[in-house]
């Protein structure tokens, strides 16, 4: 089920204000503080980006994949990629991850991606493939989308790796 982007904006913006402890009974102008926060996500994140992390697209576990791997990426957060391959082809693709909001969104996107394809066509997503698709992420983000998109690679290899 898809959630309306809207609402799951402001639900996200309003347990992160409430988290550092700025809610609607305590500050007159709450809403406008949501709304801030609201466009200024809307203008780090592409509206298909945040509907995959809205969604979590594809974020979950697959029982007795064909392929499987699990990768760290060096600020830490980590991906796993679950797949179902038939006689070469993606059927189902899933990760998940310990990761923050970009990792969330590239792992969604990269398994979008390769679902459909050849494993040989899989190999081929990178990372300017998976940011293009997003439409782009900031510098410092940009991490998490080849960290999605090795940790496919790694599970498009020919041995089901025995990581989990």
């Amino acid at each position: 089920m898809l959630l309306d982007l809207e609402k799951s904006l402001k639900d996200w913006a309003t347990e992160n204000l409430e988290s550092i402890g700025v809610c609607k009974e305590k500050l007159p102008k709450f809403e406008e503080f949501q709304q801030k926060l609201i466009e200024d996500l809307k203008k780090i994140y592409s509206e298909e980006a945040l509907r995959l992390f809205f969604n979590r697209t594809n974020m979950r576990s697959l029982p007795s994949p064909d392929r499987l791997a699990k990768v760290t990426g060096p600020c830490g957060d980590t991906i796993k990629i679950y797949l179902r391959v038939e006689n070469g082809w993606i059927k189902k693709a899933f990760f998940e991850t310990d990761g923050c909001m970009a990792s969330i969104m590239s792992g969604a996107m990269v398994t979008q991606l390769a679902q459909g394809k050849s494993i040989n066509a899989a190999r081929q997503i990178d990372q300017d493939t998976v940011l293009k698709a997003l439409d782009g992420f900031p510098d410092e983000s940009a991490h998490c989308a080849l960290l999605a998109a090795n940790t496919l690679k790694e599970a498009c290899k020919d041995t089901l790796c025995c990581c989990q």
